[in-house]
């Protein structure tokens, strides 16, 4: 699973690309010395033209995609290179759809086809460990400040590498953030109502590598546990492909988008408050599998004997990986937001919750969260 550059050098090789677009975001690129990287990947490759786009947003948005939309049908390259977290990929996978740009909006929304045709082949290196973009047929774009998503076969990348020596360069934030995320993406994909064989396999073996090397890889990195979590984010990534993810990346998006606050730290800020009301509510599970089983393999894997345990459990971890979750400490006034977030909520992944949820639901779930100290 874990990849060499050498493997990427041979791939563009073999298949004799000629121009190449590399997507990128700025200060990750540079971070990671990223024209090293390219100069290495395109070494012994006769290739006639490179061309960058460095993304500028903290998340996609509307705007930037639509002129890297641009950028790609002007060159008209025949390898798009994606090199970054999830919102690069995700900017990738859409703009690489053939003619994406016309009628933008509409094929956002669902109402006219986005069709059946690439632009390129792609190929997509992660530099975070959490997302799980690289193999994944979703892609989020926030069109002002709410969130959407494409969900379409299409878009999953050709070919996806795992760079471990890229990630172990992340920051102790971001490494939080982003593996949080795939610790979240495993759990609710167990609980999801479209988890099936095939995804669930994936889920556990991602949260079983995620919770034996987050927080060494955030406190003492090093390749070994720098390349589990490349695993485990493309395994979480694998199963909420299949099962879609729940509640909690439900509400996160209007947190991101109104407060800034990284996808994966968003999510982590209601995790275990409706894992606690789906585990209270559990004989209203509208599942087709037994959810009380799920919870069993939850509990199995974090070791733990009860929900109230499983909390705790974590709580625990999001302490020690410095992740806050307490809304008066972020300056969020949830007292005043909340109505902003419950409009904002993505009603797509809600639906996968376990347990039907309404606003009122969500609303004592937020401000419980505002008043624990």
């Amino acid at each position: 699973m874990i990849s060499k550059i050498s493997e990427i050098n041979y791939y563009i090789k073999t298949n004799k690309f000629k121009k190449i677009a590399i997507i990128a975001g700025k200060k990750s690129f540079n971070k990671i010395n990223g024209n090293k990287i390219i100069k290495e990947i395109t070494s012994y490759t006769k290739i006639e033209e490179v061309k960058y786009f460095f993304k500028i947003n903290n998340f996609p948005e509307i705007k930037e995609l639509k002129k890297l939309i641009n950028f790609l049908e002007t060159f008209k390259p025949n390898l798009i290179l994606a090199i970054g977290g999830g919102s690069v990929i995700d900017y990738a996978k859409i703009a690489n759809v053939k003619d994406i740009g016309q009628n933008l909006i509409k094929k956002i929304h669902g109402v006219s086809d986005i069709g059946n045709k690439k632009l390129a082949k792609m190929i997509a290196i992660p530099t975070t460990a959490g997302s799980g973009a690289e193999v994944t047929s979703g892609a989020v774009i926030y069109i002002k400040k709410v969130k959407y998503s494409i969900d379409n076969n299409l878009i999953i990348p050709d070919k996806y590498f795992l760079l471990p020596q890229i990630i172990i360069k992340n920051t102790k934030r971001l490494k939080a953030s982003s593996g949080f995320d795939a610790i979240s993406q495993s759990i609710e994909s167990i609980i999801s109502v479209k988890s099936n064989n095939i995804s669930l396999p994936h889920a556990k073996k991602s949260l079983k590598i995620s919770l034996g090397n987050y927080l060494n890889f955030i406190k003492r990195p090093n390749f070994y546990n720098s390349s589990n979590m490349s695993i485990a984010a493309m395994l979480a990534g694998k199963a909420i492909n299949i099962s879609k993810t729940t509640a909690p990346h439900a509400v996160s998006y209007p947190f991101t988008s109104h407060f800034n606050i990284s996808h994966g730290h968003a999510v982590s800020l209601t995790l275990e408050k409706f894992l606690k009301f789906n585990y209270i509510n559990r004989k209203k599970s509208k599942t087709n599998f037994n959810l009380d089983n799920r919870y069993k393999i939850l509990f199995k894997i974090f070791e733990v004997k009860n929900i109230n345990e499983l909390n705790l459990r974590i709580k625990n971890l999001k302490n020690e990986a410095n992740l806050i979750d307490n809304f008066k400490k972020l300056k969020i006034d949830i007292n005043k937001y909340y109505p902003k977030i419950l409009n904002e909520i993505n009603i797509k992944r809600l639906k996968n919750n376990p347990i039907l949820l309404n606003k009122s639901d969500i609303k004592l779930i937020l401000l419980k969260n505002y008043d624990e100290e």
